[in-house]
């Protein structure tokens, strides 16, 4: 490894699983102290031990990212565990689909306070530690939901375009007080997220098939994948690289 990561603090959140996971284990890898932040009852204390048993730093702390104090808490027990958070990745979210005229408003509520307000209070209680540290890091996970419509997917995909937004707004707000704010998106992913989506959709009758995922991306995209993306968004390396988005799709979206 080429320890891109040395000397940084990072927080990852949805880390328990998938894609937050494998971010934050190639993060610590990669020679940041990491900590882990997903729900309680998560295998979070596991994933944490599995990244320290590896010989990096690595702790967990138990929050639902749409609870304020809970959010507060988490952030200050990394912090203080192992020193101020200067890389931040947005990754908590949950999948909804569905046909539109069928999704009840606690639905859109959850979603919404998962996928974006979790964000929000995430990143509310992280930025200050990165401004008194003269900068900072920011990824949110974003989707090829957020640029292209899928049927039966009208929640997520708006989720997902507030994901995009945010991560640019910041961006452009905070660019001249050193930090940095992008988003990941990925196509469709083999993790356990991932291949529940597939089935839903394939339940409502849309075209996710071996054939169609082929024809629009070539294969599934692996959670490593993205978490390379995240990396390279996270690190020096992308010291000119703000305000955009990074999609891991293999050309979905170029088509």
């Amino acid at each position: 490894m080429s320890r891109r990561l040395e000397g940084k603090v990072a927080l990852v959140t949805g880390a328990a699983n998938g894609c937050g996971f494998a971010a934050a284990r190639l993060f610590a890898r990669e020679g940041a102290r990491v900590g882990l932040v997903d729900l309680p009852g998560s295998r979070g204390e596991a994933a944490a031990a599995e990244i320290a048993a590896e010989g990096h730093d690595a702790v967990f702390a138990a929050a639902d990212v749409s609870d304020a104090a809970q959010v507060a808490a988490a952030v200050a027990a990394i912090s203080e565990r192992l020193g101020p958070i200067t890389v931040l990745m947005n990754h908590a979210g949950v999948l909804a689909a569905g046909p539109f005229l069928e999704v009840e408003e606690t639905e859109w509520d959850r979603v919404m306070a998962i996928n974006v307000k979790g964000m929000f209070l995430v990143t509310r209680a992280v930025l200050p530690q990165m401004l008194a540290a003269g900068g900072g890091s920011i990824v949110c996970t974003s989707s090829i939901s957020g640029v292209v419509a899928t049927p039966m997917e009208v929640l997520y995909c708006t989720s997902k375009g507030a994901c995009h937004m945010f991560a640019r707004a910041l961006a452009v707000e905070f660019r001249d007080r050193g930090i940095r704010s992008n988003a990941v998106c990925p196509g469709f992913i083999a993790t356990a997220h991932g291949k529940r989506e597939i089935e839903v959709l394939s339940r409502y009758g849309v075209d996710v098939s071996d054939g169609a995922i082929a024809a629009a991306q070539g294969r599934l995209c692996r959670p490593e994948e993205v978490a390379a993306a995240a990396l390279f968004l996270a690190s020096d390396e992308a010291s000119f690289v703000n305000g955009a988005h990074l999609f891991a799709d293999n050309g979905f979206t170029a088509i």
